[in-house]
């Protein structure tokens, strides 16, 4: 039998071993120089903060994640250029020894408008960047970009820059992961199974969502998480429709609820659905956990290396059989997301688009697929997530809690 994928303890020791991180940074940089060396472009620039990560193997707050004044320069050289937030390039230069320390550079771009481009960062910000283009003689060239304020945009275009899409190539570098990635999933997947057990001794009528999801970020954090993204509780009468939030509703005997539950660990996300009842479970409640067990089932005996995103998508049901008009209006629902230092990453798995556009699947993607299905009762709903990294000898499951049937915590 196959032994299982490794969830080693989070310390660096001395008896086992567990992710290389040297290895890790190395084969990320790799994949994103090779996917520049491979395109028309001389150099990507990089806001997307999952991509800077991948290139510069840097982090810092994720209050500054949406905020656009981090940017990093990849060119032929295979040197990445990173400019950051104040005194977090002092840092880099000190604990970051991977990186030229010339290549720490501080930068600020305006905070997203709230300093006016008329005060000219951006300007003086994109003459250096093409100066360094001229200086590794990629003068003309097209600069790829993942992601970029229009006024940037804008400025790069006014200086003679030819600007194009880089995200499409920097997507897929990200795609195949290595096995020092897929440990660090697996571990980020251990610490939910963890707190799927909390949730599951504190289930009872009179708590409210909210304080489930304040205990789940407590637990979270206390076992080395490095950002909780969201977390998702919905009971009773609000699973269906799925809100896709939390309140702060008192649950109730009864009651149908999930969660989901977003989080990293060394920058390697989850998302982790579970359904539970509430003291007691009705055969409509489940009726509809079958279904979507079903469903689960179902999608996860296609996956195997050369098989199709539409292959996946093809065993869902229609928007139409659950109560939608179209498959816009379900998006989300039946669905599938690759998994990495992203939350949505490739590949993108729903009638939506994969009918259309099918991605073929190979060894070494990590994806989450989703399920849900709502209740005849016209307001309870059950929803499944489950983990899953295509191998050469078939699909393994990161999501490790019970899910084979609906779990009802403390019963009555």
């Amino acid at each position: 039998m196959s032994r299982p994928l490794a969830a080693p303890g989070h310390m660096a020791v001395d008896y086992e071993q567990r992710v290389d991180f040297d290895r890790l940074r190395r084969y990320r940089l790799e994949r994103a120089v090779k996917s520049l060396a491979g395109s028309s472009c001389g150099a990507f620039l990089l806001f997307d903060f999952y991509n800077i990560r991948y290139t510069t193997q840097t982090w810092i707050g994720g209050a500054l994640g949406d905020k656009m004044t981090r940017y990093a320069l990849l060119t032929r050289s295979g040197k990445p250029a990173l400019w950051d937030f104040g005194s977090a390039a002092r840092h880099h230069k000190l604990y970051s020894p991977w990186l030229d320390p010339d290549d720490c550079r501080a930068g600020m771009l305006g905070m997203r408008g709230a300093i006016a481009p008329a005060a000219g960062l951006m300007e003086s910000a994109v003459r250096e960047i093409k100066g360094m283009l001229e200086d590794a003689g990629l003068a003309g060239e097209p600069v790829g970009v993942d992601i970029v304020e229009p006024a940037f945009l804008f400025e790069m275009q006014r200086q003679g820059l030819k600007v194009v899409d880089c995200q499409q190539l920097m997507l897929d570098a990200r795609l195949i992961k290595s096995a020092d990635e897929i440990m660090l999933l697996n571990q980020a997947a251990a610490m939910v199974d963890g707190v799927y057990q909390d949730i599951v001794e504190v289930l009872k009528p009179g708590i409210r969502e909210n304080e489930i999801v304040a205990m789940a970020n407590k637990r979270l954090y206390e076992m080395g998480s490095d950002q909780v993204e969201a977390i998702n509780a919905v009971s009773g009468e609000r699973c269906n429709p799925h809100p896709h939030n939390f309140s702060d509703r008192i649950i109730r005997p009864g009651d149908q609820a999930f969660f989901d539950i977003i989080h990293s660990y060394n920058g390697y996300r989850t998302c982790y659905y579970r359904t539970l009842g509430v003291g007691r479970s009705t055969a409509s409640q489940r009726e509809a956990y079958a279904k979507a067990r079903e469903w689960m089932d179902a999608a996860i005996a296609v996956v195997r290396p050369g098989a199709g995103t539409d292959e996946i998508a093809a065993v869902w049901p229609k928007a139409t059989e659950f109560g939608f008009e179209n498959e816009m209006a379900a998006f989300g629902l039946q669905f599938g997301h690759g998994l990495g230092l992203g939350l949505h990453e490739r590949p993108i798995i729903s009638r939506l688009n994969s009918m259309t556009s099918p991605v073929e699947l190979r060894s070494g993607m990590v994806f989450a697929l989703e399920t849900y299905c709502p209740a005849s009762d016209g307001f309870s709903a059950a929803r499944i997530e489950e983990e899953v990294v295509v191998t050469d000898d078939g699909p393994r499951i990161l999501t490790l809690f019970p899910a084979e049937d609906l779990v009802v915590a403390n019963p009555y």
